[in-house]
């Protein structure tokens, strides 16, 4: 289908767009009202004077072919203090969906972010809009940690590619820049029992003590001491060399790893098929650009391929893993209050998953 897109923050259309976004999404909320009058002022500022509100933003409209009026719009907000751009307010009108109108709005919107420079966008998601959910993975954006603590709140990023114009641009500044190169990716490759033997009392325990540091159920109560942690991989060690478990670790462009997950392989005569994800953990540092999406979906991938066809996890209610996990496709089989005690000892929900493979 063919869509004409134009940037606009004062089209005479665009008040209309935005009022019908805003009353669906307070209505999915719960939180429903009949008018855009009677919409929080905050939204409702957005209807009376898009032009204002969005000033530093870009804002733009889609026009289906042989239409008299735009049927779609979608906000880039500007980066601020150097935060990664977000695209907000993704919207088509009901009479105008599934003609790619959708699609087109946000190829545009990241074709201009990366023509800006930036080196990924973002945007938030509930985790019960599907179809929204479905495009977004369909043009690469992965579930990263949140930025935004509201339930059910989906945070995602995609990476983006520097546009031959930016290339160009770039290869004009200063001598440093030149000969810097690009900026390498998290490398995630699988580990032998030797190699995690060898990083137990370094990177892999360093990552376990980040974790239980930073608040996470993993297993274990603050503070964790590193000969404890180192232990425990060593044991994952042993567990790699019979068999029962596989362990892949993300290594940062200086070495040092910033990431790790582990599959451990059902044991039972009637478990041999599933596999349960366990210990996937971002250190603080390397949080925000994928990484723990990456790691999962490696685990998955080998899963699937060596034959298990069943995957099931646990994870504290309400964490941001909850959210990654829903925004990777996991399915909520439960939750059982006061299942494990957090790294404070404070006893915390815990939500089952599964998820089906093949």
């Amino acid at each position: 289908m063919n869509v004409t897109i134009e940037e606009n923050r004062s089209h005479p259309r665009l008040p209309d767009l935005l009022g019908a976004y805003h009353l669906v999404n307070q209505a999915e909320k719960g939180n429903a009202v009949t008018a855009v009058a009677e919409l929080p002022a905050v939204y409702r500022g957005e209807t009376e004077d898009p032009a204002a509100v969005f000033t530093a933003d870009t804002v733009l409209l889609a026009t289906p072919a042989g239409a008299d009026l735009p049927a779609g719009c979608v906000v880039l907000k500007a980066p601020c203090e150097g935060r990664t751009p977000e695209i907000k307010r993704l919207w088509v009108a009901p009479e105008a969906r599934r003609r790619g109108i959708a699609k087109a709005l946000m190829a545009e919107a990241l074709r201009r972010a990366a023509a800006s420079g930036a080196a990924a966008v973002r945007l938030t998601v509930w985790n019960w809009r599907e179809e929204p959910l479905a495009l977004y993975r369909s043009l690469g954006f992965e579930a990263v940690a949140s930025w935004d603590e509201r339930p059910e709140l989906l945070c995602l990023e995609k990476t983006l590619e520097r546009t031959p114009e930016k290339a160009r641009e770039n290869a004009r500044g200063t001598a440093r820049e030149e000969t810097a190169g690009p900026t390498e990716s998290d490398r995630v490759e699988r580990l032998t029992p030797d190699e995690v033997r060898a990083h137990a009392s370094a990177g892999l325990a360093a990552l376990l003590v980040d974790a239980v540091d930073g608040g996470a159920s993993v297993g274990f109560l603050a503070p964790l001491a590193v000969p404890e942690a180192a232990a425990w991989w060593s044991r994952v060690a042993d567990e790699a060399a019979g068999g029962t478990r596989d362990v892949w670790a993300a290594h940062g462009p200086d070495g040092t790893l910033t990431g790790v997950v582990t599959l451990v392989r059902g044991t039972t005569a009637n478990g041999r098929h599933r596999g349960e994800i366990a210990r996937l953990l971002v250190h603080r540092s390397a949080r925000g650009r994928g990484l723990g999406y990456r790691l999962l979906a490696t685990a998955e991938a080998h899963a699937a391929a060596t034959g298990l066809t069943l995957l099931v996890l646990d994870t504290q209610t309400d964490s941001p893993a909850e959210r990654l996990y829903r925004g990777a496709g996991w399915t909520a089989a439960g939750t059982i209050p006061d299942y494990a005690a957090d790294p404070a000892g404070v006893p915390r929900a815990t939500t089952l998953y599964y998820k089906r493979l093949g």
